[in-house]
């Protein structure tokens, strides 16, 4: 595909670029198959905007066309008309940032925005940015400074004694979405884990991401154990979480959803871990919304800061509508229970 089909117009001069805590800034507006960039026209500044045009959730736009005013119409032509009208792109993108952009000439804005509109949404995976992406260096060796599991498991000696690292997830075949070490119980073979990640929703087998110090408590992750509506088993999963348990401590099973969500997840194939079967194990529900919940949240809540033109007690309603705050104060409320689990 031709991303230049979708442009017809590449360029833009004298447009207005406005932005929350910024002051308005004049300058050229350009954009490419997989970008829009916009440069401030001030020589003595530095103020440069590139959107990555995938990044864009949702456009407005809207045109304020002079042959509307008395006398306009009669003495002007088409394409005096289109020049002598303006437009106005709204952004709202995925990262919930919003961008203004103030553009001169209906036909120009019209363009921009056809543009944006289209190459913003391109189906063909193989059309997007990555596959187009020249980097002058290539560092993939370099990780983003975050703790890996095989850094995690030397710093901490403690566990060597208990649990062991281990590469049954070397080429992703076992769990797509774990990385290819794990830290396991030192008792539990690469087999039993498959057969463990066969039982779990998405593979995602019981592994650790937690351990305190303190008393030797950890925190595992895992997905729903698929159980479905005949109440299936798995030795090797019970194996797994039975190896956690040391001497006759008991384990928490901190499920973030209703009770009433749990039965229906069991009639559509999924379910949880029940106490005949894992009978070290106490099951805590703790109900926590989920992503497209959040995202609407959120959504409002960015909307209500964004908007300047309500009195306090309009925004506090909005504020409360949003119920934004209710579900931190549960992810607090879920991660005090947590906390309590391990300190006991």
């Amino acid at each position: 595909m031709e991303f230049s089909e979708h442009i017809k117009t590449a360029n833009v001069e004298d447009v207005v670029l406005r932005q929350p805590l910024h002051p308005p800034s004049r300058g050229t507006l350009c954009i490419t198959g997989h970008h829009l960039l916009f440069s401030d026209r001030e020589e003595d500044s530095s103020r440069q905007l590139l959107l990555l045009l995938r990044n864009i959730d949702a456009i407005e736009k809207s045109v304020e066309n002079l042959s509307g005013y008395p006398g306009f119409l009669s003495k002007a032509g088409h394409s005096e008309r289109m020049t002598g009208s303006s437009g106005t792109i709204t952004i709202k993108c995925k990262d919930l940032r919003v961008l203004q952009l103030d553009i001169p000439g209906m036909e120009q804005c019209l363009n921009i925005a056809h543009s944006i509109e289209t190459l913003s949404s391109l189906d063909n995976v193989s059309e997007m940015y990555p596959f187009f992406y020249r980097p002058t260096e290539l560092r993939l060796q370099d990780h983003w400074g975050l703790s890996t599991p095989e850094k995690h498991y030397n710093q901490m000696k403690e566990l060597h004694t208990r649990w062991r690292l281990s590469r049954v997830n070397q080429d992703y075949s076992v769990c797509p979405s774990y990385p290819p070490a794990v830290i396991v119980p030192t008792i539990i073979e690469d087999e039993t884990l498959r057969k463990a990640a066969k039982f779990r929703q998405g593979g995602r087998f019981p592994v650790l991401c937690y351990y305190h110090r303190k008393n030797g408590m950890v925190i595992m992750r895992s997905g729903q154990p698929l159980v479905g509506a005949n109440r299936k088993r798995c030795t090797e999963d019970e194996l797994l979480l039975q190896a956690v348990i040391f001497r006759s401590d008991k384990g928490y099973v901190i499920d973030t959803r209703s009770s009433q969500q749990v039965q229906q997840a069991r009639m559509a194939g999924g379910g949880f871990e029940s106490k005949s079967c894992y009978n070290h194990w106490k099951r805590l529900h703790k109900q926590m919304e989920r992503g497209k919940a959040l995202q609407e949240s959120l959504i409002k809540l960015v909307e209500a800061c964004g908007d300047g033109s309500h009195n306090m007690d309009r925004w506090l309603s909005k504020l409360e509508n949003s119920k934004w705050l209710s579900h931190v104060q549960t992810a607090l409320s879920t991660a005090g229970l947590l906390a309590e689990c391990v300190e006991r």
